[in-house]
């Protein structure tokens, strides 16, 4: 397979795709409340300018496919927006979060640089166009009941919309019930896309609905497949991340604690150089 090189996305004051070197997009699954919103950017802040990684802020202002009904989905759109607003004023991030109907499309363009589609609804033509015609940058999640070349056909739907500030993100796949699993091939296979293309390495070790009402997970073996996918070569990494994982109210089982980060993202990064030399 001739692997094809990336175009080039410009995300704020950095660019990603096309041999740019590695870039990180971090923060917790869902916004909690105000204060430990900021305490998460300020702590991945200090890091990321202690460290010059380019960094986007993430995290969702509502969870609308959480297992339960009783599951904590976040603060809304208007507030968890403003708090948003917030952190990019204060601290200078890029901002992802992600949307789940077209009309959000427009008003969540005006904070966010990156609308993210989530990976159960990537197929969803007229979100997809909605993203699109914002002119944003669009983050689609590879749904995990596709093929990696399935993305084809939603890559042009954006693109043939006048769109080509587009990015691709591996999350797993479904393995039966409850679990899900990484073709490291698909990483391979989705760069022929021309896309920048990011491995997600938390939400890659789910087990969906296998906690009793919730999504479990095995958040101890996130980094051996965000170092498998630093091998194999990507673009960027989806981390989520928390200051005190224990209290998350989303996927505390999954995501990698703050503490741990800058270890395993030097690890990655000099994976992807060794790969690139």
């Amino acid at each position: 397979m001739n692997v094809k090189q990336s175009r080039s996305v410009d995300v704020g004051p950095f660019s990603v795709g096309n041999g740019s070197g590695l870039f990180l997009i971090c923060g917790p699954c869902v916004i909690e409340s105000r204060d430990v919103l900021m305490e998460i950017a300020e702590a991945l802040k200090t890091w990321s300018v202690k460290e010059a990684i380019p960094m986007v802020f993430k995290a969702s202002y509502d969870k609308a496919n959480r297992t339960s009904l009783n599951a904590f989905r976040g603060p809304g759109q208007e507030e968890g927006l403003a708090m948003l607003q917030e952190v990019k004023r204060e601290f200078d991030f890029p901002i992802l979060t992600d949307i789940h109907l077209p009309s959000d499309a427009a008003p969540v363009s005006e904070v966010a640089d990156i609308l993210q589609i989530p990976a159960f609804l990537c197929r969803q033509t007229d979100l997809l166009l909605a993203a699109a015609a914002t002119r944003s940058i669009v983050n689609v999640k590879k749904g995990q009941f596709m093929a990696p070349s399935d993305m084809k056909p939603v890559v042009q739907k954006i693109m043939e919309s006048g769109n080509e500030n587009l990015m691709i993100t591996e999350r797993g796949s479904s393995f039966g019930y409850n679990n899900l699993v990484v073709d490291m091939r698909g990483l391979v296979e989705m760069r022929d896309l021309e896309c920048p293309v990011i491995f997600d390495a938390t939400h890659s070790v789910q087990r969906p609905g296998a906690g009793d009402g919730f999504t479990a997970g095995d958040g101890a073996l996130a980094p051996y497949l965000a170092r498998a996918a630093a091998a194999v070569g990507v673009d960027g990494f989806f981390i989520e991340t928390h200051v005190r994982p224990e209290e998350a109210q989303s996927d505390r089982e999954n995501l990698i604690p703050m503490d741990q980060l800058p270890r395993l993202w030097e690890q990655l990064v000099r994976i992807s150089e060794l790969i690139q030399s």
